[in-house]
Formats: C-alpha cells, structure tokens, sequence
C-alpha cells in the first residue's frame, strides 16, 4: 500500500508540469496571432489612408468612332450583263467562177483594199489563143457572107429578067441566111469568151481588209477555191445573246463594255429565232465609235434595272456575321451606345451592299472601325470623313 502510494505521488506532479506547458505554448499562439493581425489592420487603415489622401485617377476616355446618319434609299439599280463578240459587217471568201492557172495575186494579208480593187488574176493564153480563133472564124464568115449577098443580087436581077430559076434566087437567099447564123453564133462564142476573160479576174466587192491570204500564186485553181478573205471596213456590229425575257424596246440603246472601255450602241435587230444551244435570241447591235476594234473581240452588253425596295448603301467593312448566318450592323444611338442592327443583303455592288432592315430613328451608322467596339460600349461619335 505505502509503495503504490508513493508512485501515485510521483506521477500527479508530471502530469501537471505538462498541462502547464501546453497551456502556455497556447497562450504564446494566441497572443502572436493576436500581434499579427494587429499589424495587418494597422497597415490596412494605413494604405486605405493613403489611397483616400491620394487624387483619383482621370477617367479614361471614349472610343472616337466614325459615323454617318442613316439615309434610306427608295430601291437599287442592278446591270445585267450578256456576253458577246465584236465582228465585221461583211465579211467574205473570195474565189474564181473558173478553173485555171493562177497567173497573179497582189494582196497580202493586212492589206487595205477599195471596192473593185483588182486583186488577183488567172492566167487567159488558152481564152486569148481561143479569142483569135473566133476571130478568125467571124472574118472569114463576114467575107462569105458578102459574096453570098452579092448572089443574091445577081440571081435576082437574073430571075426578073427570066435568065434564072426562082429556085436558084432561094438557094442563095438560104446561103446568105446560114452565113448571118454562123456568124452570130461565133459572135455569141466571142462573148462568152470576154466574160471568162473578165471572170479570169477578180476584184474586190467591198472595201475592207485582207484577213486571210490562202493561195500563193501560180497553183491551179478549181471553181469555188478560195483565195484570200476580207472583211469590211467601218463601223463594226456586236452579236449578242440576249434572253428570251428581254424585247427589242429594252434593248434600243445599250452600253457595251469592250476591252474595259464603254462605248454606246444601238440596237440593229433582234432576230425572232432562238439559238438551240444557248436557249437565247441573237441581237446584234452597232457600236458608235470609230476606234479600231478586233473583230473577234469579246464584248458584253450591260442594261441596268431598277429594283423598288426601300433599304440602305453601306460599305462592306461594316458587315459583321451574327448567329445562324446573319448579317448584323454596329450603330450608336442617342446615348452614344453601341447597338446591333440585324439586316438583309439584298445587293452587293464591288466594296459595297445594300441591305434592308429595321432602321430606329436618330440612330447612326458606324461607317469604320466597327471590330474595335462592342455591343453597350459608350463611345465618342464623330463625323465620318466626307459626310
């Protein structure tokens, strides 16, 4: 009993020795703690009275944005455009009716031509040698025909006196008769021979040029061969195909772009026929200008047309895509905040579309910068340069 008495002595002072020492590292904490956060709320209210005994800073200043008022217009002018070409009035491919040698040809290709210019020659020793045969034969039938007219005239002074038969006067008259056919007849071949020789040249039918020369002399020649091809000179014509919708009062006068240059054309005909392959009516126009065109040379007939729809010009740069492919405006409103615009592009025209929507009283267009802006941003309107 006295021994576990003693140890229960010697165990109840540690027990408290350490209470007491947890208690005071505790105490210790606390009141660092305590130090710690006094020293944070003494620089809080120190810093917080400084910031108040400093001047605010200057607000920042508004974005400078370009605008222009909202001006709708009553509709749009839209040009349709029709491809074509520019060719000659006439054109043709010039050839013999005969055949033969070709004896000369004094055109080359780019050579200005008159109209019955003599351009090319067969050679004609064959119709000439035949032209002196004929002859010949004409001289000596005239010469018989003579004498046969000289009796004649004798058998009928002989008859009237009774020294001749009527049958003889006859035979004379019918000689005579023969000799006047023959000779019409060679007559008739010398003609035909002076045509040949007339067709064995050829001569220009209009004035032109000289496109094409295909022959380079001294070949033979069939009938129908062609030698060289001219075009006419002057004022050139368009063929264009038009669409069926289009009558020949709306194409009276047209504007015709050739080469990047504009000239004025009017209206020749417009042919009632449709083209099979290209479903459209060929017109063809004449174009006013004595510049020298290529024929050849593609051209296009531009008509306007006014669309009547009330709507808006604005250029392009101010479009911005909005949800489920929609087209959207920025503009500023009374209270100089940016507002979105939902519109429709109706038509686009090089850097610029038109476009329809609900256009708000007061409000304005901005016309450059719109990406550096946001919807409900407070901006600083200014005059868009030009306006």
């Amino acid at each position: 009993m006295t021994a576990a008495k003693d140890m229960t002595q010697i165990r109840t002072p540690g027990l408290l020795q350490r209470f007491a020492r947890a208690t005071i590292r505790t105490a210790v904490t606390l009141i660092v703690i305590a130090a710690a956060l006094f020293a944070v709320k003494t620089g809080s209210d120190e810093l917080t009275r400084r910031a108040d005994a400093a001047p605010a800073p200057a607000p920042a200043p508004l974005m400078p944005v370009e605008t222009t008022p909202i001006t709708l217009a009553p509709g749009y002018d839209i040009t349709r455009s029709f491809v074509g070409q520019v060719e000659p009035r006439r054109t043709t491919s010039i050839s013999f009716e005969l055949s033969g040698r070709l004896n000369d040809i004094i055109v080359d290709e780019g050579d200005t031509v008159a109209a019955g210019q003599h351009v090319a020659t067969l050679d004609t020793q064959l119709l000439d040698a035949d032209r002196a045969r004929l002859q010949a034969s004409q001289t000596a039938l005239e010469a018989q025909l003579r004498f046969a007219e000289q009796t004649v005239e004798r058998q009928s002074q002989l008859s009237d006196q009774g020294f001749a038969s009527q049958a003889a006067r006859d035979e004379a008259l019918s000689r005579a008769d023969e000799l006047r056919a023959r000779i019409a007849e060679v007559e008739a071949a010398l003609l035909t021979n002076s045509i040949q020789t007339e067709k064995s040249q050829i001569h220009a039918p209009f004035a032109g040029r000289v496109t094409e020369r295909r022959v380079d002399g001294g070949e033979s020649i069939a009938p129908g061969q062609a030698l060289i091809d001219i075009v006419e000179d002057g004022r050139p014509q368009l063929r264009i195909g038009v669409p069926l919708d289009l009558s020949a009062d709306d194409l009276t006068t047209a504007t015709v772009d050739i080469g990047g240059t504009e000239y004025q054309a009017e209206l020749l005909t417009l042919r009632p026929d449709v083209d099979p392959a290209t479903r459209t009516r060929t017109a063809l126009f004449e174009v006013a200008t004595d510049d020298n065109l290529a024929f050849g040379q593609t051209a296009r007939v531009l008509l306007s047309d006014t669309i009547e729809t009330p709507g808006l010009w604005v250029p392009v740069t101010t479009l911005k895509e909005g949800l489920r492919g929609q087209w959207t405006l920025l503009a500023v409103d009374t209270d100089d905040t940016v507002r979105s615009l939902t519109v429709q592009v109706l038509h686009s025209q090089r850097d610029r579309v038109f476009v329809a929507g609900a256009f708000p009283q007061d409000i304005r267009l901005i016309t450059t910068g719109p990406q550096r802006v946001t919807v409900g941003q407070t901006v600083d309107p200014q005059p868009a340069t030009g306006s």
